[in-house]
C-alpha cells in the first residue's frame, strides 16, 4: 500500500450518493465537536500483523488506548458514534464490531511465517471523511472534509 493511503476507519459506509455527501459531512462536524476535548488526542498502538485470506489483506492490528483513563477506548467510542449517527441519518454504515487496524497489503495469498513487529503509537486528534475510489491499480483516497475532536473546527479552516 502506497503510504499516502494508509488509515485507520472509523466507520465504513460504502457507496453515498453525491448528493448526501454533505450530510455525512454534517453528521462528522457534529461527532468531532460533541467530543470530549478532555479524552483528545486519541491513540492506536499498532501491536501484530495478521493475515485475513478471503479478501487477501495482511493488516496491522491496533490496540486502542485512552488519553483520559475515564474515558473507556475513545477510538471506539468515536468509532460507533459515528456508525449510529450515520445509521440514524438512514446511511448504512458497516455494523461489524469496531476492530482498529492499518491495512499495509492487498493481493497476500498467505501469510507470512512471523507475525512480529515492533510495537508503533499512532495518535490523532481530528479525522477525515473520506472518498474511496477503485482504479485498475488499486484504491486511490481523498479527502472531503477534516474535523477536529473537541471542536467545531474544521482542519484547514
Amino acid at each position: 500500500m502506497p503510504e499516502s493511503n494508509l488509515h485507520i476507519t472509523l466507520a465504513f459506509l460504502g457507496s453515498v450518493p453525491e448528493h448526501r455527501v454533505e450530510e455525512l459531512a454534517a453528521i462528522a462536524g457534529r461527532t468531532a465537536a460533541n467530543f470530549p476535548r478532555a479524552a483528545v488526542p486519541l491513540a492506536v498502538s499498532l501491536e501484530g500483523f495478521e493475515h485475513w485470506a478471503k479478501p487477501q489483506i495482511l493488516a496491522v492490528l491496533g490496540q486502542t488506548e485512552e488519553a483520559d483513563a475515564a474515558l473507556k477506548s475513545g477510538t471506539t467510542v468515536l468509532a460507533h458514534g459515528l456508525v449510529a449517527e450515520a445509521a440514524a441519518a438512514g446511511f448504512r454504515p458497516d455494523l461489524k464490531p469496531f476492530r482498529a487496524h492499518v491495512t499495509v497489503a492487498r493481493k497476500v495469498a498467505r501469510a507470512a511465517r512471523s507475525s512480529e513487529m515492533r510495537r508503533m503509537l499512532w495518535s490523532f486528534d481530528s479525522f477525515a471523511l473520506i472518498e474511496s475510489r477503485t482504479l485498475p491499480g488499486g484504491p486511490v483516497y481523498s479527502v472531503v472534509e477534516s474535523f477536529v475532536l473537541g471542536s467545531a473546527e474544521k482542519v484547514g479552516a
